[in-house]
């Protein structure tokens, strides 16, 4: 059986010098006329533009107990509580790529794709296709949970450290782009404020039977060491390692552009205090050295401070920025309600309410998941503003993309996914737009190269590229919108 290092040894190898060489499928396929490629496809995007796909290792991988590998705080959680997952499953075997990870490379160049977005799992450590490797993808492990309450210690610092050193060491030469954290603000709301993912702390009166926690603390704590954690993680690597194996490294943070709920100044302004909220809570930090001042006033003493030594180390520590983005969302001022001085948390702390509906209309036509609205015109604000207010960054989108329902009787009535070819359509032609604008997008990845395990909700949702027949040794089928990437990217 292989070891972690081998099985990642292995990926890096497969993308590195799968053969280049493809055979192009020239039949037609039913797309509607509105996606055809022939006036808008790879070409349309500047020399040099990456494109790819994503997954996260414990999302996909499987073999959640083998070659030495630890528990993490997702397997402790979704064993002792299937009933928080909406179809009481887990991700012990997931899509298997622990073993089908070549197969999942093929998948890769068969759709023209330049790159492959993957994580590596922290518990299990202890062509040409670009490997771009996300450190910690929410996969904490357990141990470390266990002896010190994780992300709430300080101590985090130093072994999270120990453990991107051991990558760097091991993978560097053959890995160019590294992400020291993906969306580390939802692992610190999700786990923390509103304790529906590991390690599930909230306040009581939160009511979502939480294992202890404090919603008005503990979310800004963890950011805090995450952040730490984060610029520590890029010193070492630009110290030690970036000018021997020329990578670059950042961070990638979730968005959802705020649109003001009315014309109104207080609802424009609830738009800002919830971005600062959202993507400002890691990249004030990160490119001014301190959160903005919208959270400092209104957490107070709540929000943590940072010493002039870790303001200036923090500052800046980035070479590029990952965004994922899948929706957009209306938001409503709420700072003229009465303060519950009582049951504070981050939820309620921007004093804003978002909501996806305005006047009996969702901002956008529904997805599979209750949370994805088509509103592709919310990336390229997105970035807009990303510009504007960060010194206008390397950014890659790192993720988007869309669900379906798991509603299917049989693989084939799940390949014909055509609004997701029309999801991806729509925010390509929008992120094309902001490149003209001069947002310095260098890539693009897709979410994602197969059904995964998403999280609470398990495998009642698809958000693949790839279909994965999970009853039947997790056999892998391209669907529609897999052959129009191929044709969209063919070189």
């Amino acid at each position: 059986m292989l070891s972690m290092m081998e099985f990642v040894v292995h990926l890096l190898l497969c993308l590195l010098f799968v053969a280049d060489v493809h055979a192009v499928d020239r039949r037609a396929e039913p797309f509607s006329p509105t996606y055809q490629v022939d006036k808008f496809n790879r070409s349309s995007f500047p020399a040099g533009f990456l494109f790819g796909a994503s997954s996260s290792a414990y999302q996909v991988e499987g073999a959640w107990d083998i070659d030495g590998k630890g528990p993490s705080i997702w397997d402790n959680f979704t064993h002792k509580f299937p009933e928080k997952i909406r179809d009481r499953k887990n991700a012990d075997l997931a899509a298997d790529s622990y073993h089908l990870y070549k197969e999942d490379v093929r998948l890769l160049k068969e759709m023209n794709m330049d790159s492959y977005r993957f994580s590596i799992s922290w518990p299990r450590v202890l062509p040409r296709l670009l490997p771009t490797v996300t450190l910690f993808h929410w996969d904490l492990p357990q141990a470390l949970e266990d002896e010190y309450g994780g992300f709430l210690s300080l101590q985090i610092v130093n072994d999270f450290h120990d453990y991107v050193n051991l990558c760097f060491e091991r993978f560097g030469e053959r890995v160019k782009h590294w992400i020291t954290f993906n969306e580390p603000t939802f692992y610190s709301v999700l786990g923390y404020d509103m304790g529906i993912f590991p390690p599930s702390r909230c306040s009581s009166w939160m009511n979502n039977n939480c294992t202890g926690g404090n919603s008005s603390t503990e979310p800004y704590i963890v950011t805090h060491h995450e952040i730490l954690a984060h610029a520590d993680a890029v010193k070492l690597y630009k110290t030690k390692y970036q000018e021997y194996y020329k990578g670059i490294i950042g961070i990638t943070h979730a968005t959802t552009w705020m649109v003001p709920y009315s014309h109104t100044l207080d609802d424009r302004r609830a738009s800002k205090r919830a971005l600062d909220f959202q993507i400002g809570w890691f990249m004030g930090p990160l490119a001014f050295g301190d959160y903005p001042s919208s959270m400092r006033t209104l957490v107070g003493d709540r929000l943590p401070k940072f010493t002039k030594e870790q303001s200036e180390l923090i500052k800046g520590s980035y070479d590029f920025i990952g965004l994922n983005y899948y929706t957009s969302l209306y938001v409503i001022d709420t700072s003229n309600l009465p303060i519950d001085s009582k049951n504070k948390s981050y939820t309620f702390d921007s004093r804003t309410r978002p909501t996806a509906e305005r006047n009996g209309k969702l901002i956008g036509e529904q997805s599979g998941a209750s949370w994805i609205r088509y509103y592709p015109r919310g990336l390229w604000k997105m970035l807009l503003y990303i510009k504007r207010k960060y010194h206008n960054p390397l950014v890659y989108i790192t993720e988007n993309g869309v669900d379906e329902v798991n509603n299917y009787t049989t693989p084939s009535e799940a390949l014909n996914d055509n609004f997701r070819i029309k999801y991806y359509y729509g925010h390509l032609s929008f992120l094309h737009k902001a490149i003209n604008d001069g947002v310095q997008v260098k890539g693009f990845y897709g979410w994602s190269i197969v059904d995964t395990f998403e999280w609470i909700n398990g495998f009642a949702v698809r958000f693949g590229l790839n279909y994965v027949d999970f009853n039947n040794g997790s056999k892998r089928y391209p669907k529609l919108s897999a052959k129009w990437f191929k044709k969209f990217l063919q070189k």
